[in-house]
Order: structure tokens, then sequence, then C-alpha cells
């Protein structure tokens, strides 16, 4: 026989083998297809609506937020997700270059001291008082949440959470069902409906990249363990269908009220957790807490124990609340209590009222400082002050600045930094980087302050600026002060990482107590203000 044939026969016979022993590899690493119940009620489990969330197409990748690598090919219809091979590299990166690239200061100027996060990073947890990516880096989730998905259905579309990730930088959603209300899941409303509603929340917002929690409502009806047996339920079989997905967060109990005492609260949540872990053994579960969700130092005190991963809410109104909750939100925290802003508004807690960016921006710094999670209230337009479209805005996608109401715009500038209201006219801010020096003790320190944001509003010009500080010395200094001088009077509308005081033309500038040292050759950043004047205002 031709010597050449047989070493062709040898090669094809090992090509052969390992052909097999591949074949059998990826079908052992297969999931099971994720089902959905979307019939279930208080008594008996319905008709089942399977939810197969696995990729179409041999080899393909599968979606952001997914936990499981392998895929095969199934009868996946047209809407089942997949993901490309670029978006699977950022899956092993954790967040990905670009979303970890992202500036994060937001339009009131207080920069986070922790990352923001991103879906394709994979599942977060709870480590200490911190929420945290995979590798234990510490995160931040900053996005908003819809209104009762019974009452604003149209909200929830891929076009509208894809322009909230692309230019709002929101990175979570919170779809809030409603369960005692009219049309809520446990008073009347049509079950099947609602969960599909949060099937497709979850859907668009794991294809666009972002956490999603499911928030089981309750508000009138006070007390968690008034639907409990629903809840159960509910829980049960939404941990089924989305135990494979690294992005969604269960929110149950939404805001614990008239008089419930926060053993209840616990009682209750001790009955649900272990429901939603016997599907999901470590997807982050938020607690409500008694009074609103305002007193996190009661949970504190007698914290859950016996599970990881649990975090528990705090909401605030920033015309209602002010000093007091923080001042108990920080102080929880300082108590190794994990804690999540699940929602907030800028006006009263009624939802209406006139809005405080003061008390708004307040809050904002002390979240960003703590590396709080903060999610914002609400994505429709109904005819309130805390909803973020106009009441006349029709439009469910293709949001621009004429439709925001005013806490929308406030929301938009706040998470992206003022991006996209940029003064384009470069003229204006040719005056606006300036670098001083000044002397900090007795060490000499160069300080430069550059504009990185400019925009216009009701016939005001608003500068946000960022200072970076170098000790030039052979020695550390502590206590800096330092005053920069403008062309004219300015008004401080926000600050951050420092103590302000705006005197005429002057901005007087003091260290806090965390960044007052320098050492010799150091440098401190991440100080920034917004000032408003004209359009000529600038650094002298």
């Amino acid at each position: 026989m031709d010597k050449r044939l047989i070493q062709a026969g040898i090669v094809g016979a090992i090509l052969l083998l390992i052909a097999i022993a591949v074949g059998i590899f990826f079908h052992k690493s297969v999931p099971a297809d994720t089902q959905i119940d979307t019939q279930a009620g208080p008594t008996e489990q319905q008709e089942v609506l399977e939810q197969d969330t696995q990729a179409a197409g041999n080899g393909q990748n599968v979606a952001p937020g997914q936990k499981n690598d392998a895929v095969e090919e199934s009868d996946a219809d047209e809407n089942n997700l997949s993901a490309s091979d670029s978006e699977s590299d950022r899956n092993k990166n954790n967040g990905g270059d670009a979303e970890n690239s992202r500036n994060e200061n937001n339009g009131s100027g207080q920069s986070s001291s922790v990352q923001t996060a991103s879906a394709a990073g994979g599942p977060l947890q709870v480590i200490g008082k911190q929420l945290c990516d995979s590798d234990g880096n510490p995160v931040q989730l900053r996005g908003i949440s819809t209104h009762g998905i019974a009452w604003y259905p149209q909200y929830i579309n891929d076009e509208l959470f894809a322009q909230l990730h692309e230019e709002w930088n929101v990175n979570v959603i919170r779809l809030a069902m409603y369960t005692a209300e009219s049309g809520g899941y446990c008073s009347g409303g049509n079950q099947e409906q609602l969960k599909s509603l949060l099937a497709d929340g979850v859907k668009y917002a794991t294809e666009n990249d972002m956490y999603v929690i499911i928030d089981w409502h309750i508000l009138s009806d006070g007390n968690p363990n008034t639907y409990k047996s629903q809840s159960k339920l509910f829980f049960e079989e939404i941990s089924k269908a989305y135990a494979s997905y690294d992005n969604v967060i269960y929110e149950i109990c939404n805001e614990p009220n008239g008089g419930t005492s926060w053993s209840q609260v616990k009682s209750y949540a001790e009955e649900i957790i272990p429901v939603i872990r016997a599907n999901d053994a470590d997807a982050v579960i938020i607690v409500g807490t008694p009074n609103w969700s305002q007193y996190v130092n009661e949970a504190a005190a007698d914290p859950i124990r016996g599970y990881d991963n649990i975090m528990y809410s705090l909401h605030f109104y920033a015309d209602t609340h002010q000093d007091s909750l923080r001042n108990t939100m920080t102080q929880a925290i300082e108590a190794g209590l994990p804690i999540f802003v699940t929602e907030y508004g800028i006006c009263d807690a009624g939802g209406s009222g006139a809005i405080n960016t003061v008390q708004a921006d307040k809050w904002i710094s002390t979240m960003n400082a703590y590396g709080v999670s903060y999610v914002a209230w609400n994505l429709s337009n109904k005819s309130e002050t805390s909803a973020i479209l106009k009441s006349s805005c029709s439009k469910t996608s293709h949001l621009t600045q004429e439709d925001l109401s005013d806490s929308g715009k406030w929301l938009y500038r706040m998470l992206t930094g003022g991006a996209g209201t940029q003064n384009t006219n470069t003229e204006n801010n040719s005056g606006h980087e300036a670098a001083e020096e000044h002397i900090l003790g007795n060490a000499d320190v160069a300080i430069q302050a550059s504009v990185v944001n400019s925009w216009e509003s009701g016939g005001q010009y608003f500068y946000q600026y960022c200072l970076t500080l170098t000790n030039r010395s052979d020695s550390a200094g502590t206590g800096w002060s330092i005053g920069l001088g403008f062309n004219e009077a300015v008004t401080l509308t926000s600050s951050w990482n420092g103590n302000f005081t705006a005197d005429g033309t002057t901005l007087n500038i003091d260290s806090m107590d965390y960044n007052g040292t320098l050492s010799a050759g150091g440098t401190t950043g991440d100080i920034g203000f917004i000032v408003s004047g004209t359009s000529e205002l600038c650094i002298q």
C-alpha cells in the first residue's frame, strides 16, 4: 500500500476521534431549557409558557447576563437572545473596557468612589457592605424604575431601553409590579400579562447590557406577609425562569409601611429568600425596610443571617427626606449594612411638589461617597413631579430634552455629567482652563482646573470644573485651602470632595478630612464643582 495513503488514513482517524470527543463535550455542557409559568396563582400552577433563553444557532455565544457559557442548536424562536464574539469577550473581562473607562462624574458633579457596572461583567456579589463584581471590585448601579407596569406598559420596549443605556449611562432598570393596587398581581390583575411584561423587560435589559430588578411592589398592602403565599409562588417561578441570568436582581418587598415592624419584614424575608435560593444560589436579593423603606437602622441592628448576597433598601424623596434620613443611611452603612437605594425622587414624598436640587445633590454626593447604588422614580408621563417625562409627551422612545420634565432633565444631567448638552462654541470655552499655583502648608502645590462640561438652561450658563492638586515638594502637606478667581460673580450650584463657598468673584475651597493630606509628589483628583454665570464666565 502507498505510504502516503497509510499516513492519510491515520490522520483522518485522529481527526475523527477529536471531532467525536468535542461533540460529546459540548453535548454535556448544554443547560436545560428555561421555563416560566405565566399563569401561577395563589392556589395552583397552570399553563406553562416556555421561555427558551438559549442563543439560536450552532456555536453562538449566550447573551450578556446569562450564566451559562455553552449553547447548542435549538428550536428557539426569533425573539431568542444571542451575543456576538465581542460581547462574549466583555463577559470574560467583567464589564468591558469601554464601560470601565466611562467618566464617573454625574451631572451634579459628584463623582463616585467606585466604578459603574456593566451587565456583561457577570454576576454581582455583596462583600461586607459593598456591592461588588465577580472579582470583588466595588461597583455601583445607577438607573431608573418604571412606574407600575400594569398602568404604563408602553415604556417597556427595546428602543427606549437602548437609549437609556447608550445615551443616559443607565446600567440598571427596575420593573415595578404592584401587588395590591388596581390591576395589581394579587388584586385581580392579569398575571399572565404582568409576567409577560416582566419577561420583556428582562429581555430588553439583557440585550442592552443592563442589570434588571424585578420588584414585588407592595404599597397599600403595607405588610409583605399579606400576600406571602402568592409571593412564594411568584418568586419560585421567576427564580426558576432566570436562574441562568447574571443580571437579574430580586426585590422582594418594596415599601413595608402602616406600622409593619422589622421583625415582621424579616420573618417574611426568611421565608422568601430560601424559595429563591432553591433555584438561584447567588443572585442579589434586596429586602425592604419599615416605614416605606426608611428604617434601615433597624435592619442594621438585626440583619438577616445565614444567606449571602442580601441587601437592604432605602427610599428617599429629597424635598421631604434630608439630613436626618441621610444620617440614618450612613450610620447603617458604617455599621456594616449593605444598602441599595431602589427608589428616590427629587421632589416631596408624595411624588409631587417642588424640586429640591440642593438636597438631591447632597444625596447623590453621599451615595457616591459610600458607593451606594440608586434607582430614580419614575419612567412615565404621569402628571406628577417625579415622572421624568412631561405629561404632554406621548413618545415611548427617541426622547429629546424637550420631552423631559424638570425631574427628567436633572436626572439626565446627573447621569451623564452634562453629556449631550455641552456648549459647542469653543470660543466661549477658551478661558475656562487655568493652571494656578498655591501654597499648601509649607509645600508647593500645583492646581489644574479644567472645564469638563458646559450647558445653557433657562438663559443661564453652567460650567462643570474638575480640579487636580499635585504636591511638587519633598514634604507632605496637610489641610489645603485654595481660592479660584473668576472674571465675574459666580453662583455655586453643586460641589463635591471639598468644602466650597462662593464669595463674589472668588470660589474658596477647603479640603475634606479624607483628602486633606498630600504626600510628597502626591496627587488628588475628583474635586469639582458646577457654577453658573454669563456666557463669558471663566477663571482669571
